[in-house]
């Protein structure tokens, strides 16, 4: 494969979805693909960006599972390594009076013992944007160091650096997450937070005011306001992003699709506005259909959307 642009590091989880119920009123699982950062590769990929990969999976099914998905999906997997020794990360949904229910099987798995040691140097000083989330620096405390390593390293190659909040609030404590996510937000070039992160990292509510927040911490800003689209914000100014009105059904991977159409089209050379009105289309559409990877729409539907 030729060189990679986007380089997207953290932990992909083969999601097993309670779909139905048997005869016997067993449940039925649907297997499909999650994280965060993975979707994000995979969504830049569908606009059209050279991305790639960086974790660690098992030598199991699962991880086959996800190489052959990313092989599908033209992502490259030069820096994918498998562990014999560690598992593929695996989650299971149930659907109950209380709505989804989560359990995760992620604890010493092979992307929660990636070290800084495990950090692809080269790859990352060949590419032109590391893409790192708070979920890649929540699984363990080797992966939050080896995504700091990554960081470094991007920066002294002069790479630029985007970063997802993504918080995961049972990952880990809210006052280590505010510092570990901020400290990494510093080093970012791209800041990447939804409103709801940002709500509780920072105790703002204002969209203004969070946006002062993290323009003091990195350059641009992308604040996801979910249906109500997006604020693109410089030190210079800022600019609001409306919301594309779709039938939405699921909004599983929405902000991951933002985050990898928005890269694509920054790498493409669309300007930070144009970018963000792409990717809103995008994530938008992306809610129209069930899980993360499968709905992720694809240039042609997203022009067509813009264009309607």
């Amino acid at each position: 494969m030729s060189a990679v642009d986007l380089l997207c590091i953290g932990e992909p989880m083969l999601e097993f979805n309670q779909s139905a119920k048997d005869d016997q009123s067993r449940p039925l699982y649907l297997e499909g693909h999650g994280g965060d950062t993975s979707n994000a590769a995979i969504a830049a990929a569908r606009a059209g960006a050279k991305s790639g990969y960086i974790t660690a999976i098992g030598q199991d099914a699962p991880g086959q599972s996800f190489m052959d998905l990313w092989a599908r999906e033209g992502v490259d997997t030069a820096t994918v390594l498998r562990k014999p020794d560690a598992p593929t990360a695996v989650y299971f949904v149930k659907h109950g009076p209380q709505g989804h229910e989560f359990t995760f099987y992620r604890s010493n798995s092979a992307a929660a013992r990636f070290t800084p040691e495990d950090v692809p140097v080269e790859a990352i000083r060949a590419a032109k944007i590391l893409h790192v989330s708070g979920i890649s620096q929540a699984i363990s405390t080797s992966a939050c160091d080896a995504c700091f390593r990554a960081i470094e390293v991007a920066k002294e190659a002069g790479v630029k650096v985007s970063y997802d909040t993504n918080l995961r609030r049972a990952l880990w404590p809210l006052p280590r997450a505010r510092a570990i996510m901020h400290a990494a937000i510093a080093s970012a070039d791209i800041a990447l937070p939804s409103l709801d992160d940002a709500t509780f990292l920072t105790g703002l509510e204002d969209p203004d005011a969070i946006a002062d927040f993290y323009l003091k911490l990195s350059p641009l800003v992308l604040l996801k306001l979910g249906k109500d689209g997006s604020m693109v914000a410089t030190r210079e100014g800022r600019t609001r992003i409306p919301g594309r009105k779709v039938k939405a059904v699921d909004a599983t991977g929405a902000g991951d699709t933002f985050a990898g159409n928005f890269l694509a089209r920054i790498l493409a050379g669309d300007s930070a506005e144009d970018a963000a009105l792409y990717a809103n289309a995008a994530a938008a559409l992306a809610t129209t259909g069930y899980g993360a990877v499968a709905p992720m729409p694809r240039p042609d539907a997203v022009r067509a959307l813009l264009d309607s």
